[in-house]
């Protein structure tokens, strides 16, 4: 069954061994991750004939399910396959956001824990245009990161996107487009999107991390090809006065990858030669390394 809805980009699923075109139906009413948001997924990019890091992608998903309590059912080198497998089914002409994902059909004690014996898992694919790296603003958020002891922030579990989407939300009502949010001690953690990363005299500098948002994947990319290409990157405990009083601001994550960021509260920032020279180094990377 596909769901009537409105219209979305080329995709393509994989779920119950097969393969499926458009927006397939999956949950019912009665299924655990529809009520109680047991699911985690992950997110890779194929562009331009690459799919930088995917096999670390494949992996996450299983840590996270894992973390969550799922059984995962797909080794890390099956979901690469399919991966490759279903890129086929587009004309490459678009960027592709490859997801793939777990959750649980059915629970347990009192129906609140998930059942791990009923995971189920999918891969979706869709075209997904990468966005200009023109750059984007960020405003503090009153909303804050979770710590592990409240929430799984050791998986990227969708549970923990709605925090995230009301701190966009936020932020958008007041004029901006995204959200730089805080740890619960008044760390920076992340924006509501991506890692963010602060440059200072040349020293490249990101948030630590402490158990309250994922080291991302393309995060970690760009910290060895900078420190390769012989800038000085530190991860530390970082205050906002240290990203108003940075000489650049860029965010990284799968979905865009480099982005420079332009402005944050009432100060405008121009993109700047870190950052550009951080995206340029991802891109000559991924075209060196991870052809399908």
């Amino acid at each position: 069954m596909t769901l009537a809805t409105a219209a979305l980009s080329a995709t393509w699923t994989f779920v119950d061994g097969d393969w499926y075109e458009g927006n397939v139906a999956i949950l019912g009413p009665r299924s655990h991750a529809m009520w109680l948001g047991t699911s985690v997924f992950d997110g890779a990019r194929w562009f331009e004939g690459v799919a930088p890091d995917l096999e670390l992608h494949a992996a996450r998903v299983n840590a996270s399910a894992t973390a969550l309590g799922l059984a995962p059912s797909m080794s890390a080198d099956e979901i690469v396959g399919l991966t490759w497998d279903g890129l086929k089914k587009f004309d490459g002409k678009t960027a592709v956001y490859i997801r793939p994902m777990y959750w649980a059909e059915h629970g347990g004690y009192m129906g609140v824990p998930a059942d791990p014996a009923s995971t189920r898992f999918c891969l979706c694919l869709y075209e997904s245009p990468m966005i200009s790296p023109t750059g984007f603003s960020i405003t503090v958020s009153p909303f804050r990161r979770p710590t592990i002891e409240t929430m799984p922030t050791n998986a990227k579990a969708g549970c923990l996107y709605p925090n995230n989407g009301r701190a966009i939300l936020e932020a958008k009502g007041r004029g901006f487009d995204n959200a730089l949010v805080l740890d619960m001690l008044g760390n920076v953690a992340e924006t509501g999107t991506s890692n963010i990363f602060l440059v200072k005299d040349s020293h490249v500098l990101t948030p630590a991390p402490n158990g309250t948002f994922l080291s991302g994947i393309t995060r970690s990319r760009t910290m060895t090809l900078l420190g390769d290409y012989g800038f000085k990157t530190t991860e530390k405990m970082l205050s906002v006065r240290d990203f108003l009083e940075a000489d650049e601001i860029f965010s990284t994550g799968n979905h865009s990858k480099v982005v420079p960021i332009t402005r944050i509260e009432d100060r405008d920032l121009q993109p700047g030669p870190v950052a550009k020279k951080a995206r340029d180094l991802y891109w000559e990377w991924a075209h060196s390394t991870s052809a399908g």
